[in-house]
């Protein structure tokens, strides 16, 4: 397991490796996250319809040594979460890393070495997967810093399959847009801190209607995870005032690469088509 992750990370790392009561557990934390974990161990068992038992074998099967040390991540987490800019500090590029430019470059390439670690291969794999499929629809949004990242993913996916849609900015526009989703449709949300809670409203929504929630987050992750079926967090820190989200467009870069290899079939007439149309 790899360190730092936070909790909400964890359990999505344990995929199927959970027992049936250890998933309840689960399900109960991320549904009210992380205020649940920050309750008494009887709290919790209470919250998620399981023993108190199964909430400490459920945390030792996260990598906790104890319910504390569970409790001191999630309150670390908390914090680093609701952080603001002015909150974070203003680091400077070691002096071995040369200029400004050459050490925030430096220090970009190793945030997206560590997203790497955050995200299993069978989880890229499965979105990639679920994007390739031509059937039903797929709705994207992100928020304040992340919209242009959800644009750019459309731009694309718009080339190599049909039925993408990309919820309106205006939240009475996305009411309605959200009626025409249907069980099965595919949803791949951007929320990164601090985070949007009308998204949340909508990744709720959109679980209601039983749709395939893809959630594309940082390291500390969205709450929209306890809706999502896959979430994959990607590494913005810079221990500078802004956050960066040059991972995710790697990442958003890979899917896109990804989920062309894996249609090409359809994507390379659907490409062409469009190539001919134009010329």
């Amino acid at each position: 397991m790899v360190e730092g992750k936070t909790v909400a990370a964890r359990i999505h790392d344990l995929h199927g490796e959970l027992t049936g009561a250890g998933r309840k557990a689960a399900r109960g934390l991320l549904g009210n996250y992380p205020l649940l974990g920050l309750a008494p161990v009887a709290e919790f068992a209470t919250g998620a319809g399981v023993s108190a038992a199964t909430v400490v074998r459920f945390v030792a099967q996260l990598g906790f040594k104890s319910y504390p040390d569970f409790q001191r991540a999630l309150r670390d987490e908390l914090e680093e979460r609701s952080k603001s800019p002015l909150e974070r500090p203003a680091l400077l590029p070691s002096a071995d890393e040369g200029g400004f430019l050459a050490g925030y470059l430096h220090q970009a390439a190793q945030r997206a070495h560590e997203t790497v670690q955050l995200i299993p291969d069978w989880e890229f794999e499965a979105v990639c997967q679920k994007l390739s499929e031509t059937k039903g629809r797929c709705f994207l949004a992100g928020g304040r810093f992340t919209d242009f990242l959800a644009g750019y993913f459309e731009a694309h996916l718009r080339v190599v399959r049909p039925g993408l849609s990309r919820f309106d900015g205006r939240l009475a526009t996305r009411a309605d847009q959200l009626i025409d989703v249907r069980p099965g449709d595919l949803a791949v949300l951007f929320d990164v801190r601090r985070y949007d809670d009308s998204l949340l409203d909508t990744a709720a929504e959109l679980a209601r209607k039983r749709a395939h929630i893809v959630l594309i987050t940082d390291e500390w992750v969205s709450p929209v995870s306890r809706h999502a079926r896959h979430v994959l967090p990607c590494c913005t820190e810079t221990g500078r005032t802004w956050d960066a989200n040059g991972a995710i467009l790697a990442l958003v870069e890979a899917l896109i690469a990804r989920t062309t290899e894996l249609s090409w079939a359809s994507a390379s007439k659907r490409m062409g088509a469009l190539e001919h149309r134009s010329s």
